[in-house]
């Protein structure tokens, strides 16, 4: 208790406002011999150890660092638990720290109101420019002005979505959508709930409307299989003026590799069809190749994606589409205007339907530059590496015992919607770190944001994250799917495989 009593002096007095940077290193140096792990044989001492010698790790970087040290002088610990500070121009006065901690504070709450909203929505405009191409020309010799190509829109698209978590297993997910073509136009509502079942599954509950279609009324349910392996069905009710039309929507999906996704889809109803695709997504491609056999459409697709590692992340994209419809051609262009929004715009060539162009506005929701997300992925690789050689002891330790051995883990926003396959699949694999996390058979995740852990970085910033884990503890397997917020404890009974199924 006397060595405990002590420490807690020395550690106030290193964080004392006033003291000097010689002062400091003296104290710290100090500190970290007394308190050394190594210097202690037994157990609850040393554990004591590394929990003081942590905590005069951290009071020295912050008071070493001149403008870590003015926000704590100002704010205090608070003010250090503001992210933000590692990517602003270092300030040199109290008011201009003060100026920037207020409009961090601010960022950081309207990014706490996104992940729980998750806001989406696009704009996509439809430009009709055949007559560049194919003109009639006696059309125009009689007509003031007939010598100018004519190019109108004749299509545009607007749609908005938001999410509000009900519970910790409830979603309420509201979307809209308004659509005119040549002078036509409509719109739609849709509700959904989701209730997360169980770590393997969830299902969903929709209710729509519209003056298109009429009303809709569907239910849902996604299941993990196997690790790599998982099946979404979707059943539905369309009521219209010809009457009730059923159709029914089965997805088998499957990890083929780390980058690539493999998909068979099966639909029955308004559109029938058998389709089956391949995706396969890297840090700077994006590549799709597609065939369905159906009524009325039938086709094989192929298309490609190149990303730029730049600030704006600019894509360039090509596709092409056959099938009993005919043949089209598009190529365009993608990239970011602002921290909300990204503009992109697309030609389409196609026989017998001619030329158009598209332009599409989409609202995305607050993120951090592409730099600061590069140089978090490369600080958790990193972290990784080192991580290896301890997980290496831990595995062995764990394995002797039959304890706790992490096979599988996934942080990110999980594909649980083959709609929007692409767009969803950014996960990372942190199997080595939460190993590496390990002790006595037991794995304690606290109540925090996980992006935060040693070896994690966050893979989609501003989106709804989970963590799912595939372990074993006593030869048995288990599996769970955790909140990005919410506290973990393993291993669990109710986390067993065979007794969920």
């Amino acid at each position: 208790d006397s060595t405990c009593c002590s420490g807690k002096v020395l550690i106030n007095r290193l964080f004392f406002k006033l003291a000097t940077q010689d002062e400091l290193k003296a104290a710290y140096r100090r500190l970290c011999m007394l308190y050394h792990p190594d210097k202690h044989r037994d157990p609850e001492l040393k554990t004591q150890a590394e929990q003081l010698f942590n905590l005069v790790h951290e009071a020295y970087e912050v008071l070493s660092d001149p403008q870590a040290r003015a926000i704590y002088d100002i704010y205090g610990k608070r003010g250090l638990d503001v992210e933000g500070w590692e990517v602003v121009e270092r300030k040199r006065t109290p008011a201009e720290i003060r100026e920037e901690y207020e409009r961090l504070q601010k960022e950081r709450e309207e990014r706490r109101l996104q992940q729980r909203t998750n806001p989406k929505g696009t704009i996509s405009v439809g430009i009709d420019a055949t007559d560049l191409f194919d003109r009639y020309e006696e059309d125009y010799e009689d007509v003031v002005g007939g010598g100018v190509p004519h190019v109108e829109i004749n299509k545009m698209h607007i749609s908005q979505s938001i999410e509000a978590p009900l519970t910790s297993k409830d979603t309420a997910v509201l979307s809209g959508s308004l659509t005119t073509h040549n002078g036509n136009g409509g719109g739609t509502i849709n509700l959904a709930l989701r209730r997360v079942t169980s770590a393997k599954g969830w299902g969903e509950i929709e209710l729509g409307a519209g003056d298109t279609h009429g009303p809709l009324f569907g239910m849902k349910i996604f299941r993990n299989l196997t690790p790599r392996c998982f099946v979404t069905a979707q059943c539905g009710l369309q009521f219209s003026s010809r009457g009730v039309r059923p159709g029914v929507t089965t997805v088998l999906a499957r990890h083929l590799d780390k980058n690539t996704m493999g998909y068979l889809q099966w639909r029955w109803g308004i559109q029938s069809s058998m389709n089956t695709s391949v995706v396969r997504d890297t840090k700077s491609t994006h590549f799709t190749f597609a065939m369905q056999l159906g009524i009325p459409h039938t086709f094989v697709m192929m298309s490609y994606q190149y990303k730029f590692q730049d600030d704006d992340q600019t894509k360039i994209k090509g596709s092409v589409k056959s099938g009993f419809f005919g043949t089209v051609v598009e190529y365009g262009a993608e990239r970011k205007i602002s921290r909300h929004s990204v503009l992109g715009a697309t030609v389409s060539v196609g026989v017998p339907q001619g030329v158009s162009l598209k332009i599409k506005d989409l609202e995305k929701q607050r993120e951090s530059s592409a730099s600061n997300i590069a140089k978090k992925k490369q600080e958790a690789e990193a972290a990784v590496l080192l991580m290896q050689e301890s997980v290496r002891r831990i595995i062995e330790a764990e394995e002797s015992r039959m304890g706790l051995i992490i096979l599988n883990a996934w942080y990110g926003k999980f594909v649980t919607d083959n709609s929007r396959k692409h767009e969803r699949a950014k996960v990372i694999d942190v199997t080595v770190p939460l190993q590496c996390l390990v002790k006595d058979s037991k794995l304690i995740l606290t109540e925090a944001i996980k992006s935060g852990l040693p070896g994690f970085y966050d893979p989609c910033v501003g989106e709804e994250k989970s963590l799912k884990v595939l372990y074993q503890f006593r030869g048995v397997m288990h599996q769970v799917l955790s909140g990005d917020t919410e506290p973990l404890r393993i291993p669990k009974q109710s986390h067993r495989i065979d007794a969920d199924t």
